[in-house]
């Protein structure tokens, strides 16, 4: 008896359709959404039959509890190329419904959906907003625009950047989940990828000390102009290095802002990377495995070509295995650039530091005033310190990360040898 038939086939008379945490299915459509192929358990779960789902709009399948706002969202998305996960609410023939974290991408001029059970919480969270997004689109409050914003505003307030961060956060824990529940063992590279976003969180929280830090250092050349026009004839060299210091905090300010603080700059963007290639990794993970269900294949899938649909999810899999390298490698540079970027710091804050000296010999050369002068001294040590202890736990935080991108770069090359073979 072939795996196919041992399948359990009970299937309830209302409630949600059978669909266990181990099993994983997908449909390939065109580019207007309709149907070309799909699996058995697509097949299976949405009680259709292959005559009735091929060459039918993919929303055959839709709930009406989903809002428009999430599809909107999705083609958005998908249009610009790029993969995306949610959490779906489908229907079945008989009137049954199932939930799914799905993975839609673009796939042969069309696009290509593949779906794994939730196994988390988040799931409640999604039905939460979805309940709310869809009661503002049925009173006629949102478009699905406004609706899809909504959706991005509220997982903003959960802490992520955007919806694909808050996606691949997700895919990611359910995967982890469903490892679990399957007794799988750890995954590994859920690991590094956690680490290495708590290391850019790290690195922006380091980042924004320094910066007010910087903002900090603004008040000592107003300070030591003051204490030069005290000092009268005596302050002149004061007032000199009040000028050349506040000329090297400017530029040590400029400099900071263009290549560090800048919302768009490389730097910045780490993490929103981080959590693209965390996507794409978890996205080869699951279309490996779609390709291996084919394998368990015993008949016949409508006019599905099984042989070379399962070509093509392995040929998937390496692609966005790809696209990960491709991002982890531009992480591991610009962890190299971070590197490259403390040095230059630690070179405009020597510059500081002679400043300082000369502040301090001049302060002993003064006959009476130099007090205050005094005080700023000890205010530039101190700055000094912090901005030095910041500047190597910035170069630590960098070189985590890169060794992390650069670790998982490997494994994942050792992966696609393996797919490839």
């Amino acid at each position: 008896m072939s795996f196919v038939e041992k399948r359990d086939n009970f299937r309830p008379e209302s409630g949600e359709a059978p669909f266990k945490p181990n099993e994983i299915f997908f449909s390939h459509t065109d580019d207007r959404g309709v149907i070309l192929t799909g699996n058995h358990l697509f097949q299976k779960i949405s009680h259709y039959s292959w005559d009735e789902l091929i060459g039918a709009p993919h929303k055959i399948i839709r709930h009406d509890d989903m809002p428009k706002g999430i599809f909107h969202l999705l083609w958005e998305t998908l249009q610009s190329g790029k993969p995306m996960g949610a959490y779906v609410k489908n229907r079945t023939k008989d009137n049954l419904h199932y939930w799914v974290f799905a993975v839609v991408l673009p796939y042969n001029d069309g696009y290509l959906s593949v779906r794994i059970k939730p196994t988390t919480d988040k799931l409640e969270m999604a039905q939460n907003l979805y309940e709310q997004a869809l009661e503002q689109e049925k009173s006629g409050d949102f478009t699905p625009e406004e609706s899809a914003a909504f959706i991005v505003s509220e997982v903003q307030k959960l802490g992520f950047v955007d919806y694909s961060a808050f996606s691949s956060r997700v895919l990611a824990q359910e995967l982890s989940s469903r490892d679990e529940v399957m007794k799988r063992p750890i995954n590994t590279s859920k690991v590094r990828f956690q680490q290495m976003l708590d290391f850019a969180s790290d690195l922006q929280s380091e980042t924004a000390g320094l910066s007010q830090a910087f903002e900090a250092i603004g008040t000592i050349p107003t300070n030591l102009r003051v204490i030069a026009t005290r000092l009268e004839a005596a302050g002149g060299a004061i007032s000199v290095l009040s000028q050349n210091y506040w000329a090297m905090s400017q530029e040590i300010s400029g400099w900071f802002n263009d290549f560090v603080a800048d919302p768009r700059s490389d730097f910045a963007k780490i993490r929103d990377t981080i959590d693209e290639c965390w996507f794409l990794n978890c996205t080869a993970q699951i279309l490996q495995e779609a390709a291996g269900e084919f394998e368990k294949e015993r008949r016949q899938l409508g006019s599905t070509d099984v042989a070379g649909e399962q070509k093509n999810l392995y040929h998937l899999a390496v692609e966005q295995t790809r696209a990960a390298n491709r991002g982890m490698t531009k992480i591991a540079e610009e962890a190299e650039r971070i590197a490259t970027a403390i040095t230059v710091m630690r070179r405009y804050i020597s510059g500081l530091s002679m400043t300082r000296v000369m502040c301090k010999i001049e302060s002993a050369r003064l006959p009476s005033g130099g007090e205050s002068l005094s005080d700023i001294i000890e205010q530039l040590g101190a700055f000094q310190g912090t901005i030095n202890a910041q500047l190597g736990s910035i170069e630590n935080l960098g070189r985590s990360i890169q060794s992390l991108a650069q670790t998982l770069i490997n494994e994942r090359d050792e992966k696609q040898v393996s797919v490839t073979a």
